[in-house]
């Protein structure tokens, strides 16, 4: 039970006996070597006189017992016949264990045997099949152990010893070691401990060998630990020592105890009191303490193995023992003093230096086992963290070290163990020397940054501190204040930037790539389900199902860390102002509606922060709540077995204890009956612990006020405390050992302010102890970012500032390196995490670094920023941020475009920066414009706006520096100025700026959005006039880039037109000159809508309605660029004709064709435009068609460019009723009647509207265009047939066209002179109008007759006939011709059709009437010769008396 497992080398040796025999060559070697051994033992023995011999009466000599067993085994050596493995070791090596065992042997005699047994157990002769192996190893480790000489001088003396640890580490490292009793270990390191600590008054190599061997002991006896079975039951049931219980075995091998006060002589320290070694001028120096008491100094009992368990094959027991031996090593050191009241090293470092290297041996080489076995991890729980908790604020940065090194190891390996060990350490120890208030030295903070930065390469250590820790309201932040540590210590305050610094930088970019590497496993939510409590639920009581799966602890942690800020928040509202901190945990579900005692308790038991003072007022409240609630806070603790002051201290420490003698006896009632419930072994009653406590209290205040000058003596003490435990007597020694903790250590009543503590206090410990029984799991991460957020949330802002101080602070490119590391890294965690206010202030810190926005102060910025490696850095950091991460970066695209916009105005960014996507294919298919328009006419108009252009580009900017300018020549540039240049130039190309804009793409909407708004802004409003020619060029350049990402993110134009336009707009409606940017502008516009028309038809209203803006254009600048736009508008309309459906996109193309009509230059494009839409109606459409008729129209009245382009605009208007007639067919054939009706009204209006469009041409001054459009008009209203115009708006048509151009026709006619030299060959157009009239008339006569006008159309159209026969103009002979055969044509087709016939009816409605009272005014004879056979006559006498009847 608890021994070895055997390996798997010994089980070969166990299980399977090997056939192992030695050839008789081997025999013969073995014998040989044995018999060369005693021939020199008997050749240094006989140096000596008293070994030469020895003669009695007779001739008999008689020798010396040793010399004689010596010769009896020569003698034997050769005889022996059987197998050597046969043969009893104890045969060949008991004459040399005999003469190690003798105290009448010097030095030298002795050296020699212990060299032979040496020899011999390294041969491999013994092993565990060898006869008595077990009699003969334990009889060679007795021997040695006890090993007696004559000290003849210091030399030999030193030669002995290190023969004897040469000896018991063979005894160890052989294969016959696993027969070695538990004991016999114990006696080995026992015996070479004792070397080593009389070594210290020897030679130097005596020290070294000396602690290297007991450091091999040490690691041959805990490498077997992972073999020892998994047993813990050789425990003794009672405290009795095995101490000589074994026969034959005079002693004690467990390893000695340091007296309970710690202060035994040095020369004893540690030692195992096997007194076998006398004291005097004989070896080793062997003084035994009593171990009688194997208590250990916090009171606590160490079980001691039993004599049956200690004489097995080694194992757990002696393991235990030894590391038990090595902590005892460490207590009794701690009186001289290892705290901050230690001047300096004042102790011998040697001893715990010592021990903690062998602990820390063990600890490497047990590893995770230790946790199996209860005893070994009792001891690393308590006894060893205690001891380095206090070494660790040793001034010797030796011992610093290695406790942090064991510190590490026992995270590694034991770490769910020793949750709150490790918080105790980093609050007692690392944060206590790396903090200022501490009077550390610079060597003790650096080795506890070091140790730290070790911790934080642990990749999950931080992870776990904070999910075990700061999300438990129990105990403190620690990562949050290691974090904090870190940032702090990285800042360089009012000093160079020190190893310090860097160090600490180390640590906290250690932490940040970490989080960083671990995005990529997995488990990463970018949205956080936010807490709320919903509801009351006791927060000390919260609890979760699974701590091993992360799909439980996870939720749980953070659910606590929520708790705990918001308990915080709490206390801070608590020390404001009580009532309201504990009306704030109401609202927030921590504590009930109704307050209950126990949750008021809890909140000030577990709550960090809380003004003790305050605390202690409540409790001390005579208030029967505030009593209930003192009651309830007493029962949160634990006293199970602690003494009472012990337990008075921890209660104390968690509040002021109230002035007032009534509140103080209501505290400590409380605590007396906790204390009485858990621990009442020696008090009687609650009463008994009253009284005490009440004595405790005014011991502390006579001992430790400086007012009280008599002291209370310890017999005072025990006098006052009589008869107070049930009427008898508390135990003496009881009353004696509080008397002495009481005066030794001070118990304060008004403890520190403040969460967490500085410093270990004994009872703080034992404290430690108790709720470390009870804490929750420790919880071990993996590699997933399950808390990262959370995590990154608390330490990002101070890490950023860190890395940024140091960074400006660095000298060297490895410390620069390091900080764009950690750049990268918060960069990358930031946007994983969809922190983007993290991001934009990195980006900010970032770019002040890249120098760009400096003030341009030096004469050469480009090369100035070649020769500085961290602004070079820090740029192509800030742009492969920006193009990794630009999907999480907001506000911090101003800053990144601040720096673009600097490296625009030195000429160093990439000819195409702010090209789009498309643009190379643009530009390959259009042959015809290898250089876009707008490129071109940007360098035109900003050298007329007075703007100097740089050459742009990175080789332009390079022949620049090359460039000599004839008239100013300049020195060549040297080879320092070429290769700073030439590294401005590679820094450029690697930040990839034009990938911002061109991958634009990919970006998220927000940040799309906010690249957009932020070019906007750096982008200004230039005003007129007053921009300066930089400024301008920034706006130009910004609204490139603008429509560079507009265009690229075609598929979201939705999301960044608005602020586009507005932009845009703005430009266009605050420039009343001509300018680069404006320019800019009007033709951005004019491409967005060319490129996105055909991708956006839900947008194209919108798209089109924008070109309005260039209808607003002043009219100076729109005549400047008039040509250009209308090319554009042109191109547009020819790209995307087939997208553009409705009217208010058809509506803006033909304002702006329209438009072009009177301008010289942009006419033709204009016309063309026009023509392509309209021929052979290819492109009209319902929605288009009036528009493109009046813009027709102003083309036809055009007297820009020749006759021919207005009689081919009035054929384009006659064309496009073609249009009309085919979409009447296709109404009637596709349509239901209902939106047939609607859509033939629709084109009668269309119709009409092309009617009244050429009418107004006919009036044109010039002869070809105005006949023309007659002709065409003519056409137009008779050609139409298929329409089916609706009846009531041919009276409309005449009346409002052919009626008002008759009219207009006869006016100009009889017009002045001038209008007559204006209007030549009238007649002809007067006659080809009269034509169009009689034709149109008789072509509609049904349809007109049918209207319920007819009779006043006629007698309209009669009176404009009238009106022309009378038209007093020159040259009107053929119109004087044409009037009455027109008339009388129409006069007879009328006949024809019945229409003009006698009738009786009279009145205004009687055609035949209406006629020729009009008619035969003018033409007499007109009747008569329409109607030959009717005389007119006769008809009087009915018309006068129908007009009588009437």
């Amino acid at each position: 039970m608890g021994r070895l497992k055997p390996q798997p080398s010994i089980n070969a040796i166990e299980e399977e006996r090997e056939d192992y025999e030695v050839n008789s060559s081997t025999k013969a070697a073995l014998q040989c070597m044995i018999n060369s051994e005693i021939g020199a033992m008997l050749a240094v023995m006989r140096r000596n006189v008293r070994w030469g011999g020895r003669y009695v009466s007779g001739d008999d000599q008689l020798e010396h017992s040793l010399i004689q067993s010596l010769k009896t085994l020569r003698r034997q050596i050769f005889s022996w016949p059987q197998d050597w493995q046969s043969v009893n070791p104890v045969m060949y090596l008991q004459p040399f264990l005999d003469v190690v065992r003798s105290d009448e042997t010097g030095a030298p005699i002795t050296g020699a045997a212990l060299q032979s047994i040496y020899k011999i157990l390294t041969l491999d002769i013994l092993n565990v099949n060898t006869v008595n192996i077990e009699g003969a190893m334990h009889l060679v480790v007795d021997a040695v152990t006890s090993c007696r000489f004559e000290i003849t001088d210091p030399i030999s003396e030193e030669v002995v010893l290190t023969k004897i640890l040469q000896v018991l580490l063979a005894c160890l490292k052989g294969k016959a070691s696993v027969v070695l009793s538990n004991e016999h270990i114990c006696t080995i390191v026992n015996t070479c401990f004792r070397i080593v600590h009389q070594a210290g008054t020897k030679g130097e190599l005596l020290q070294r060998i000396a602690r290297h061997t007991m450091n091999e002991l040490i690691r041959c006896i805990f490498s077997h630990l992972p073999d020892v079975d998994h047993t813990e039951k050789s425990l003794v049931k009672g405290g009795n020592s095995f101490k000589n219980k074994i026969p034959g075995v005079d002693a004690d091998c467990n390893i000695g105890k340091s007296t309970e006060n710690g202060s035994g002589p040095p020369d004893c320290v540690g030692q195992l009191s096997s007194g076998v070694l006398n004291s005097g001028s004989y070896g080793l120096v062997s003084r035994p303490i009593d171990e009688n008491n194997s208590r250990t100094e916090n009171g606590k009992y160490m079980l001691p193995y039993d004599m049956h368990l200690m004489a097995e094959p080694h194992g757990l027991p002696c393991m235990v023992e030894i590391f038990h031996f090595l902590c005892s090593l460490l207590n009794v050191v701690e009186h001289n003093g290892t705290g901050s009241g230690a001047n300096s090293i004042a102790f011998d470092e040697d001893i715990p230096l010592f021990a903690l290297d062998l602990i820390n041996t063990a600890i490497e080489l047990g590893g995770a086992v230790i946790r199996h076995h209860p005893r070994l991890l009792s001891l690393v729980q308590d006894e060893l963290f205690q001891n380095l908790l206090q070494f660790g604020l040793s001034m010797s940065p030796l011992i610093l070290s290695t406790v942090c090194s064991i510190v590490l190891n026992l995270y590694q390996h034991l770490r769910t163990e020793l949750k709150l060990q490790l918080e105790a350490f980093f609050s007692c120890v690392i944060l206590k020397l790396t903090q200022s208030r501490y009077d550390a030295s610079y060597q003790q903070q650096e080795v506890a940054m070091e140790a730290l930065v070790d911790f934080c390469r642990q990749k999950t250590f931080m992870v776990e501190m904070f999910a075990n820790l700061d999300c438990d309201i129990t105990c403190g932040n620690v990562f949050e204040e290691l974090a904090n540590l870190l940032s702090k210590s990285a800042f360089p305050v009012n000093c160079p930037l020190s190893s310090m610094h860097i160090l600490a930088l180390d640590g906290l970019i250690a932490v940040i790539q970490g989080m960083a590497e671990r995005i990529g496993n997995g488990s990463v939510s970018s949205e956080l389900n936010p807490l709320n409590l919903v509801e009351y639920t006791p927060f000390w009581m919260v609890k979760c199902e699974n701590y091993g799966d992360f799909e439980h602890w996870v939720p749980f942690v953070r659910k606590r860390k929520y708790i705990k800020r918001r308990l915080m928040i709490g206390a801070d509202h608590f020390n404001r102002e009580p009532k309201k901190g504990l009306e704030f945990l109401q609202g927030t579900h921590l504590l009930p509606e109704k307050l209950d005692p126990q949750s008021v308790a809890c909140f000030f038991r577990y709550t960090a922060g809380l003004d003790k003072n305050l605390v202690g007022d409540f409790l001390g409240n005579h208030d029967e709540f505030c009593v209930q609630v003192l009651h309830e806070f007493a029962k949160t603790f634990d006293f199970q077995d602690m003494n009472l002051d012990t337990a008075l201290r921890l209660f104390l420490e968690t509040f002021r204890l109230p002035g007032e003698s009534q509140k103080i006896q209501r505290v400590l009632e409380a605590f007396s009956e906790r204390y009485y419930e858990q621990s009442s072994q020696i008090l009687a009653n609650k009463d008994a612990a009253l009284l005490l406590s009440y004595s405790l209290i005014m011991l502390n205040t006579d001992q430790h006020n400086v007012q009280v000058r008599k002291k209370m003596t310890e017999d005072d003490f025990i006098r006052n405390n009589r008869h107070i435990n049930g009427g008898n007597d508390l135990p003496r020694e009881f009353l004696s050992e509080l008397y002495h903790s009481i005066c030794k250590s001070e118990i304060k009543t008004t403890p520190e302010q403040g969460a967490g503590f500085s410093e270990m206090t004994p009872s703080r410990w034992i404290d430690l102890l108790h709720k470390s029984k009870k804490t929750s799991p420790y919880i071990v991460t993996d590699s997933k970012a399950y808390l990262d957020h959370d995590m990154f949330a608390i330490m990002s802002g101070p890490t950023i500032a860190a890395i940024s101080v140091v960074f400006d602070h660095a000298e060297y490119e490895d410390v620069y390196q390091t900080c764009i590391d950690g750049f990268l890294a918060v960069a990358k965690i930031s946007a994983c995490h969809h922190l983007e206010d993290v991001l934009d202030d990195l980006v900010v810190s970032l770019c002040k670094f890249t120098t760009l926005l400096n003030p341009l102060s030096v004469e050469e910025p480009v090369l100035a920023f070649g020769d500085d490696a961290k602004a070079r850095l820090a740029t192509v950091t800030v742009f492969t941020i920006a193009n990794r991460y630009g999907d999480f970066i907001r506000t911090g695209w101003r800053n990144i475009l601040d720096c673009i916009l600097r490296l625009h105005k030195l000429g160093l960014l990439p000819a195409r920066v702010a090209s789009d996507a498309a643009d190379d294919s643009e530009m390959s298919s259009d042959p015809g414009h290898g250089k876009p328009l707008t490129n071109l006419m940007s360098s035109t108009h900003v050298q007329t706006a007075g703007t100097p252009r740089r050459s742009s580009g990175l080789m332009g900017r390079f022949s620049q520096l090359l460039s000599l300018d004839t008239e100013e020549p300049r020195s060549q540039p040297t080879e320092q100025q070429l290769a700073a240049h030439q590294r401005t130039l590679q820094t450029i190309q690697k930040c990839h700026v034009d990938s911002i804009f061109t991958e634009s793409k990919f970006l998220q909407a927000d940040s799309l959005l906010q690249l957009a708004r932020a070019l906007i802004w750096a982008g200004g409003r230039p005003q007129n006039g007053n921009a300066s020619p930089e400024d301008e060029d920034t706006a130009v350049f910004c609204l490139e880039l603008l429509i560079a990402i507009t265009l690229n993110n075609r598929d979201r134009i939705g999301l960044l037109w608005p602020g586009v336009y507005d932009h845009i707009a703005n430009i266009v409606q605050s420039t009343i000159i001509a300018c680069a940017l404006v320019e800019k502008a009007v033709f951005g516009l004019l491409r967005i809508c060319q490129r996105l028309l055909p991708y956006k038809e839900n947008l194209a209203d919108e798209l089109l309605r924008s070109l309005q803006l260039v209808l607003k254009l002043d009219a100076r600048v729109a005549d400047q660029y008039c040509d250009q736009i209308t090319r554009e508008v042109s191109r547009l309309v020819k790209a995307n004709a087939t997208h553009i459906r409705s009217s208010v996109g058809w509506r803006i193309i033909g304002s702006l064709l329209s438009i072009t009509a009177r301008h010289p230059e942009a006419s033709e494009s204009g016309f063309e435009a026009l023509s392509f839409i309209m021929a052979d109606g290819a492109h009209l459409s319902p929605a288009n068609f009036v528009f493109c008729i009046d813009a027709a129209k102003q083309f036809a009245e055009s007297r820009i460019g020749q006759v021919d382009r207005s009689v081919h605009a009035v054929d384009l208007m006659t064309g496009s009723s073609v249009s009309l007639i085919q979409w009447a067919k296709d109404a009637r054939e596709a349509m239901a009647e209902s939106e047939s009706e609607k859509l033939f009204q629709d084109i009668g209006d269309m119709w009409l509207r092309l009617v009244q469009a050429l009418r107004k041409v006919c009036l044109d001054q010039r002869e070809e265009v105005r006949n023309h459009a007659l002709l065409s008009l003519q056409t137009c209203l008779t050609g139409m047939d298929e329409i089916h115009v609706p009846v009531g708006l041919w009276p409309q048509c005449f009346e409002m066209v052919v009626f008002s151009l008759l009219d207009d026709l006869a006016d100009i006619a009889q017009g002045n002179a001038q209008t007559q030299k204006e209007y030549r060959n009238m007649e002809g157009t007067l006659v080809l109008s009269l034509k169009l009239l009689h034709k149109v008339f008789l072509h509609r006569l049904r349809e007109l007759y049918e209207s319920p006008g007819f009779c006043k159309l006629w007698r309209n159209m009669i009176s404009r006939i009238e009106k022309y026969m009378k038209l007093k103009a020159k040259k009107t002979e053929k119109l004087q011709e044409l009037v009455p055969e027109l008339l009388k044509n129409t006069l007879v087709v009328m006949k024809t059709k019945g229409i003009l016939t006698p009738t009786t009816t009279l009145g205004g409605d009687n055609v035949w009437e209406q006629t020729w009272l009009s008619v035969n005014k003018t033409f007499p004879s007109m009747q008569s010769e329409v109607f030959p056979n009717e005389d007119s006559h006769s008809n009087q006498p009915e018309l006068t008396k129908s007009r009588t009847q009437k």
